[in-house]
Protein backbone atom coordinates (compact mmCIF):
# COMPACT_ATOMS: atom_id res chain seq x y z
CA UNK A 1 0.00 0.00 0.00
CA UNK A 2 1.31 3.43 -1.04
CA UNK A 3 1.97 5.99 1.80
CA UNK A 4 -1.77 7.88 2.22
CA UNK A 5 -0.11 11.34 2.07
CA UNK A 6 -0.42 12.54 -1.57
CA UNK A 7 0.96 15.36 -3.37
CA UNK A 8 -1.34 15.81 -6.78
CA UNK A 9 0.51 18.00 -9.54
CA UNK A 10 -2.05 20.05 -11.21
CA UNK A 11 -0.51 19.82 -14.36
CA UNK A 12 -3.45 21.62 -16.06
CA UNK A 13 -3.14 24.62 -14.44
CA UNK A 14 0.57 24.84 -14.76
CA UNK A 15 0.15 24.74 -18.15
CA UNK A 16 -2.91 27.66 -18.15
CA UNK A 17 -0.89 29.40 -15.88
CA UNK A 18 1.77 29.53 -18.83
CA UNK A 19 -0.25 30.66 -21.27
CA UNK A 20 -1.49 33.48 -18.80
CA UNK A 21 2.31 34.24 -19.06
CA UNK A 22 2.44 33.94 -22.60
CA UNK A 23 -0.68 36.17 -23.40
CA UNK A 24 0.86 38.87 -20.64
CA UNK A 25 3.95 39.53 -22.50
CA UNK A 26 3.46 39.17 -26.11
CA UNK A 27 6.09 38.10 -28.59
CA UNK A 28 8.97 37.42 -25.74
CA UNK A 29 10.07 34.18 -25.18
CA UNK A 30 9.17 32.44 -21.68
CA UNK A 31 11.64 30.22 -19.76
CA UNK A 32 9.80 28.76 -16.51
CA UNK A 33 11.96 28.09 -13.59
CA UNK A 34 11.52 24.11 -12.60
CA UNK A 35 14.68 24.45 -9.99
CA UNK A 36 14.55 22.50 -6.93
CA UNK A 37 12.11 20.15 -8.40
CA UNK A 38 9.49 22.55 -10.16
CA UNK A 39 9.55 24.55 -6.49
CA UNK A 40 8.64 20.54 -5.39
CA UNK A 41 5.89 20.18 -7.96
CA UNK A 42 7.95 17.25 -9.56
CA UNK A 43 10.64 19.00 -12.10
CA UNK A 44 10.02 15.69 -14.97
CA UNK A 45 6.62 15.94 -15.12
CA UNK A 46 6.17 19.50 -15.26
CA UNK A 47 9.19 20.23 -18.04
CA UNK A 48 7.89 17.38 -19.86
CA UNK A 49 4.29 18.92 -19.61
CA UNK A 50 6.03 21.99 -20.89
CA UNK A 51 8.21 20.63 -23.66
CA UNK A 52 4.57 18.78 -25.06
CA UNK A 53 2.27 21.45 -25.23
CA UNK A 54 4.72 24.28 -26.02
CA UNK A 55 4.15 26.39 -23.41
CA UNK A 56 7.30 27.88 -22.84
CA UNK A 57 10.83 28.21 -24.73
CA UNK A 58 13.10 27.88 -21.99
CA UNK A 59 13.69 25.93 -18.13
CA UNK A 60 15.79 26.96 -15.47
CA UNK A 61 17.49 25.40 -13.05
CA UNK A 62 19.83 25.67 -9.68
CA UNK A 63 22.15 22.86 -10.13
CA UNK A 64 23.93 20.30 -12.58
CA UNK A 65 22.50 17.48 -11.53
CA UNK A 66 18.60 19.12 -12.31
CA UNK A 67 19.46 19.40 -15.69
CA UNK A 68 20.64 16.03 -16.10
CA UNK A 69 18.20 14.52 -14.67
CA UNK A 70 15.60 16.69 -16.79
CA UNK A 71 18.07 15.57 -20.26
CA UNK A 72 17.79 11.54 -18.90
CA UNK A 73 13.61 12.48 -18.71
CA UNK A 74 14.00 13.00 -22.60
CA UNK A 75 13.38 16.43 -22.01
CA UNK A 76 15.02 18.46 -25.01
CA UNK A 77 14.14 22.16 -24.92
CA UNK A 78 17.13 24.39 -23.68
CA UNK A 79 18.18 24.54 -20.24
CA UNK A 80 19.79 27.22 -18.41
CA UNK A 81 21.61 26.73 -15.11
CA UNK A 82 21.09 30.24 -13.54
CA UNK A 83 24.25 30.25 -10.80
CA UNK A 84 27.76 29.81 -11.57
CA UNK A 85 29.61 26.75 -12.45
CA UNK A 86 32.22 25.57 -10.92
CA UNK A 87 35.56 22.89 -11.68
CA UNK A 88 35.91 20.94 -14.43
CA UNK A 89 34.19 17.92 -13.48
CA UNK A 90 31.17 19.98 -12.67
CA UNK A 91 31.28 21.91 -16.10
CA UNK A 92 32.53 18.74 -18.05
CA UNK A 93 29.13 17.01 -17.28
CA UNK A 94 26.89 20.13 -17.83
CA UNK A 95 28.33 20.56 -20.90
CA UNK A 96 27.82 16.82 -21.89
CA UNK A 97 24.15 17.12 -21.05
CA UNK A 98 24.13 20.08 -23.33
CA UNK A 99 22.84 22.53 -20.41
CA UNK A 100 23.42 26.22 -20.89
CA UNK A 101 25.78 27.80 -18.15
CA UNK A 102 26.03 30.89 -16.45
CA UNK A 103 29.23 32.90 -16.58
CA UNK A 104 29.95 35.76 -13.64
CA UNK A 105 33.62 36.69 -14.00
CA UNK A 106 37.24 36.07 -15.74
CA UNK A 107 37.84 32.92 -13.74
CA UNK A 108 34.18 31.30 -14.78
CA UNK A 109 34.93 32.31 -18.20
CA UNK A 110 38.35 30.80 -18.81
CA UNK A 111 37.48 27.59 -17.13
CA UNK A 112 34.39 27.21 -19.13
CA UNK A 113 36.07 27.99 -22.12
CA UNK A 114 39.03 25.63 -21.59
CA UNK A 115 36.79 22.23 -20.57
CA UNK A 116 34.56 22.68 -23.54
CA UNK A 117 37.84 22.56 -25.55
CA UNK A 118 38.95 19.26 -23.49
CA UNK A 119 35.90 17.93 -25.16
CA UNK A 120 35.95 19.01 -28.35
CA UNK A 121 33.39 22.09 -28.52
CA UNK A 122 33.62 25.46 -30.04
CA UNK A 123 31.43 28.48 -29.75
CA UNK A 124 29.33 27.00 -26.73
CA UNK A 125 26.73 29.50 -25.71
CA UNK A 126 26.72 31.33 -22.36
CA UNK A 127 24.43 33.77 -20.63
CA UNK A 128 26.38 36.45 -18.88
CA UNK A 129 25.20 37.38 -15.31
CA UNK A 130 25.11 40.72 -14.27
CA UNK A 131 24.28 42.27 -10.79
CA UNK A 132 21.82 45.20 -10.89
CA UNK A 133 21.29 45.01 -7.76
CA UNK A 134 20.60 41.66 -6.02
CA UNK A 135 23.87 41.36 -4.63
CA UNK A 136 24.10 37.80 -4.91
CA UNK A 137 26.28 36.74 -8.28
CA UNK A 138 26.74 38.71 -11.12
CA UNK A 139 29.63 41.06 -12.57
CA UNK A 140 29.38 44.39 -12.17
CA UNK A 141 27.58 46.57 -14.63
CA UNK A 142 31.26 49.05 -15.52
CA UNK A 143 32.60 45.72 -16.28
CA UNK A 144 30.57 43.42 -18.13
CA UNK A 145 31.43 45.11 -21.62
CA UNK A 146 34.87 43.87 -20.81
CA UNK A 147 33.97 40.68 -19.57
CA UNK A 148 31.65 40.21 -23.04
CA UNK A 149 34.74 40.51 -25.08
CA UNK A 150 37.03 38.37 -23.28
CA UNK A 151 33.62 35.73 -23.72
CA UNK A 152 34.32 36.12 -27.28
CA UNK A 153 38.13 36.00 -27.06
CA UNK A 154 38.41 32.61 -25.13
CA UNK A 155 35.99 31.06 -27.91
CA UNK A 156 32.51 31.30 -26.53
CA UNK A 157 29.10 32.24 -27.45
CA UNK A 158 27.70 35.39 -25.18
CA UNK A 159 24.05 34.30 -26.29
CA UNK A 160 22.65 35.87 -23.43
CA UNK A 161 22.54 38.95 -20.80
CA UNK A 162 20.72 38.46 -17.34
CA UNK A 163 20.25 39.75 -14.02
CA UNK A 164 17.79 39.63 -10.92
CA UNK A 165 15.17 41.03 -9.39
CA UNK A 166 14.90 41.55 -5.68
CA UNK A 167 11.62 43.58 -5.11
CA UNK A 168 9.61 43.14 -7.78
CA UNK A 169 6.54 41.86 -6.42
CA UNK A 170 6.11 44.38 -4.16
CA UNK A 171 4.45 47.69 -4.52
CA UNK A 172 6.90 49.90 -2.52
CA UNK A 173 9.90 48.09 -4.92
CA UNK A 174 8.78 49.86 -8.17
CA UNK A 175 11.24 52.32 -8.35
CA UNK A 176 14.49 50.46 -7.38
CA UNK A 177 13.06 47.75 -10.11
CA UNK A 178 12.33 50.79 -12.95
CA UNK A 179 16.04 51.38 -11.81
CA UNK A 180 17.30 48.14 -12.67
CA UNK A 181 15.62 47.84 -15.70
CA UNK A 182 17.29 51.32 -16.29
CA UNK A 183 20.88 50.07 -15.41
CA UNK A 184 20.07 46.82 -17.24
CA UNK A 185 19.28 47.99 -20.21
CA UNK A 186 22.22 50.48 -20.75
CA UNK A 187 24.45 48.39 -19.64
CA UNK A 188 22.89 45.77 -22.37
CA UNK A 189 23.61 48.73 -25.12
CA UNK A 190 27.62 48.75 -23.38
CA UNK A 191 27.83 45.40 -24.29
CA UNK A 192 26.43 45.10 -27.52
CA UNK A 193 28.67 48.02 -28.60
CA UNK A 194 32.06 46.25 -27.15
CA UNK A 195 31.17 42.07 -28.31
CA UNK A 196 28.14 42.34 -30.83
CA UNK A 197 24.96 41.53 -30.61
CA UNK A 198 23.01 39.34 -27.58
CA UNK A 199 20.12 37.34 -28.75
CA UNK A 200 18.40 36.72 -25.54
CA UNK A 201 18.57 39.69 -22.57
CA UNK A 202 16.23 38.65 -19.44
CA UNK A 203 15.50 40.72 -16.44
CA UNK A 204 11.93 40.00 -15.48
CA UNK A 205 10.45 36.99 -12.74
CA UNK A 206 7.17 36.18 -11.47
CA UNK A 207 7.01 39.75 -9.73
CA UNK A 208 8.01 41.76 -13.25
CA UNK A 209 6.14 39.57 -15.13
CA UNK A 210 2.69 40.99 -13.34
CA UNK A 211 3.58 44.37 -12.13
CA UNK A 212 6.79 45.52 -14.47
CA UNK A 213 6.85 45.26 -18.51
CA UNK A 214 9.68 47.63 -18.46
CA UNK A 215 11.83 44.26 -17.56
CA UNK A 216 10.59 42.21 -20.42
CA UNK A 217 13.32 42.52 -22.89
CA UNK A 218 13.47 39.45 -24.85
CA UNK A 219 13.01 37.09 -22.50
CA UNK A 220 11.09 36.27 -19.13
CA UNK A 221 11.28 33.86 -16.38
CA UNK A 222 8.27 33.25 -14.40
CA UNK A 223 8.86 31.24 -11.62
CA UNK A 224 6.89 30.67 -8.54
CA UNK A 225 3.54 32.51 -10.43
CA UNK A 226 3.28 29.47 -12.62
CA UNK A 227 2.49 27.34 -9.55
CA UNK A 228 -0.57 29.22 -8.63
CA UNK A 229 0.89 31.20 -6.19
CA UNK A 230 1.92 35.26 -6.30
CA UNK A 231 5.80 35.85 -5.50
CA UNK A 232 4.10 38.75 -2.64
CA UNK A 233 0.56 38.84 -1.45
CA UNK A 234 0.42 42.52 -2.72
CA UNK A 235 1.72 42.09 -6.23
CA UNK A 236 0.08 42.97 -9.09
CA UNK A 237 -2.99 39.93 -9.74
CA UNK A 238 -2.65 40.72 -13.87
CA UNK A 239 -2.21 37.41 -14.75
CA UNK A 240 -5.32 34.92 -13.16
CA UNK A 241 -3.52 31.60 -11.52
CA UNK A 242 -4.50 28.35 -11.09
CA UNK A 243 -3.29 26.26 -8.34
CA UNK A 244 -0.51 23.89 -8.82
CA UNK A 245 -0.83 21.34 -5.99
CA UNK A 246 -3.18 19.77 -3.73
CA UNK A 247 -1.85 17.88 -1.07
CA UNK A 248 -4.09 15.01 1.00
CA UNK A 249 -3.93 12.20 3.28
CA UNK A 250 -6.35 10.07 4.89
CA UNK A 251 -7.87 9.58 8.67
CA UNK A 252 -5.90 6.05 9.89
CA UNK A 253 -7.36 6.74 13.55
CA UNK A 254 -10.33 8.08 15.49
CA UNK A 255 -10.75 8.20 19.30
CA UNK A 256 -12.52 9.95 22.12
CA UNK A 257 -10.94 12.51 24.33
CA UNK A 258 -12.66 13.23 27.34
CA UNK A 259 -12.42 17.26 28.14
CA UNK A 260 -9.72 18.18 29.79
CA UNK A 261 -7.48 15.76 28.53
CA UNK A 262 -4.07 17.03 26.85
CA UNK A 263 -3.33 15.65 22.67
CA UNK A 264 0.21 15.38 21.77
CA UNK A 265 3.68 16.12 22.81
CA UNK A 266 4.49 19.02 25.14
CA UNK A 267 0.69 18.57 25.91
CA UNK A 268 -0.34 22.21 24.25
CA UNK A 269 -3.49 21.42 23.35
CA UNK A 270 -6.26 20.68 25.79
CA UNK A 271 -9.49 19.87 25.12
CA UNK A 272 -12.25 22.15 25.59
CA UNK A 273 -15.36 20.20 26.01
CA UNK A 274 -15.22 16.39 24.92
CA UNK A 275 -14.13 15.40 21.39
CA UNK A 276 -13.56 13.60 19.28
CA UNK A 277 -9.86 13.87 17.57
CA UNK A 278 -8.86 12.39 14.34
CA UNK A 279 -4.78 11.35 13.70
CA UNK A 280 -3.88 11.38 9.85
CA UNK A 281 -0.78 9.78 8.84
CA UNK A 282 1.37 12.98 7.97
CA UNK A 283 3.84 15.40 9.34
CA UNK A 284 7.02 17.19 9.62
CA UNK A 285 8.91 14.38 7.82
CA UNK A 286 6.38 14.68 4.60
CA UNK A 287 7.09 18.34 4.87
CA UNK A 288 4.14 18.99 6.71
CA UNK A 289 6.15 21.85 9.17
CA UNK A 290 5.62 21.66 12.51
CA UNK A 291 4.80 25.51 12.22
CA UNK A 292 1.35 24.45 11.88
CA UNK A 293 1.24 22.98 15.55
CA UNK A 294 -2.35 24.74 16.78
CA UNK A 295 -3.00 26.86 14.36
CA UNK A 296 -2.96 25.15 11.29
CA UNK A 297 -6.39 23.13 9.65
CA UNK A 298 -7.36 20.50 7.15
CA UNK A 299 -10.57 19.79 5.22
CA UNK A 300 -12.43 16.76 5.43
CA UNK A 301 -15.96 16.34 3.78
CA UNK A 302 -15.46 19.89 2.49
CA UNK A 303 -15.47 21.23 6.44
CA UNK A 304 -12.61 23.01 8.42
CA UNK A 305 -11.53 21.29 11.72
CA UNK A 306 -8.39 22.56 13.10
CA UNK A 307 -4.91 20.88 14.49
CA UNK A 308 -5.02 19.80 17.79
CA UNK A 309 -1.35 19.90 19.38
CA UNK A 310 1.96 19.78 17.89
CA UNK A 311 2.63 18.16 14.55
CA UNK A 312 4.69 15.13 14.74
CA UNK A 313 7.26 13.77 12.00
CA UNK A 314 4.94 11.12 11.44
CA UNK A 315 1.50 12.15 12.48
CA UNK A 316 -1.11 14.98 13.14
CA UNK A 317 -4.00 14.79 15.59
CA UNK A 318 -6.86 17.22 14.41
CA UNK A 319 -10.18 17.78 16.64
CA UNK A 320 -13.59 16.87 14.98
CA UNK A 321 -15.79 18.59 17.55
CA UNK A 322 -18.23 16.78 19.82
CA UNK A 323 -19.34 14.54 17.14
CA UNK A 324 -17.64 12.07 15.08
CA UNK A 325 -17.97 13.45 11.78
CA UNK A 326 -14.94 11.62 10.24
CA UNK A 327 -13.92 7.65 9.83
CA UNK A 328 -10.71 5.74 9.00
CA UNK A 329 -10.15 5.94 5.27
CA UNK A 330 -12.01 9.48 5.16
CA UNK A 331 -9.89 11.93 2.61
CA UNK A 332 -8.12 15.03 4.51
CA UNK A 333 -7.69 18.09 2.50
CA UNK A 334 -4.51 20.14 3.73
CA UNK A 335 -3.76 22.12 0.92
CA UNK A 336 -6.72 22.13 -2.11
CA UNK A 337 -10.21 22.93 -2.77
CA UNK A 338 -13.29 20.98 -1.87
CA UNK A 339 -16.79 21.97 -2.84
CA UNK A 340 -16.52 26.04 -1.50
CA UNK A 341 -13.99 25.50 1.02
CA UNK A 342 -9.74 25.82 0.13
CA UNK A 343 -6.78 25.75 2.01
CA UNK A 344 -4.49 27.43 -0.30
CA UNK A 345 -0.60 27.31 -0.10
CA UNK A 346 -0.50 31.02 0.78
CA UNK A 347 -2.69 30.39 3.51
CA UNK A 348 -0.04 27.87 5.17
CA UNK A 349 2.35 29.89 4.36
CA UNK A 350 1.31 32.94 6.04
CA UNK A 351 0.31 30.26 9.01
CA UNK A 352 4.46 29.30 9.35
CA UNK A 353 5.09 33.14 8.71
CA UNK A 354 7.31 32.08 5.48
CA UNK A 355 6.01 32.51 1.35
CA UNK A 356 4.65 29.96 -0.75
CA UNK A 357 8.17 28.86 -2.15
CA UNK A 358 8.79 27.11 0.90
CA UNK A 359 5.59 25.35 1.48
CA UNK A 360 5.67 23.29 -1.36
CA UNK A 361 9.20 22.74 -1.69
CA UNK A 362 9.19 21.15 1.57
CA UNK A 363 7.42 18.35 0.65
CA UNK A 364 9.53 15.30 0.83
CA UNK A 365 10.41 12.39 -1.31
CA UNK A 366 7.90 9.76 0.63
CA UNK A 367 5.06 11.75 -0.31
CA UNK A 368 3.43 9.75 -3.10
CA UNK A 369 3.44 11.92 -6.35
CA UNK A 370 0.42 11.95 -8.72
CA UNK A 371 -0.14 14.19 -11.82
CA UNK A 372 -3.28 15.36 -13.19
Amino acid sequence: MTHPTTARTLLGNIEANLRGVRARVGDRLVLAAVKANAYGHGAAAVAAMIERRRVADWLGVATVDEGRQLRKAGVTLPILKFSPTRGEAEIGRALASALTLSVVDEASVRETSRVAGMVGLTGVDVHLKVDTGMRRVGVEPAQAPALAARIADEGLRLQGLFSHLPISDTPDGAAFTRAQADVFASTAAAVEAAAGPVELKHLANSGGVLGHPETWFDLVRPGIMIYGSLPDPDAERTVELRPGLELTTAVSFVKPVAAGETVGYGRTWTAPRDSWIATIPVGYGDGYSRLLSNRGRVLIGGNSYPIAGRVCMDQTMIDLGPDPVAEVGDEVVLIGRRGDAEITVAEVADLMGTIPYEVTCLITGRVTRDYA
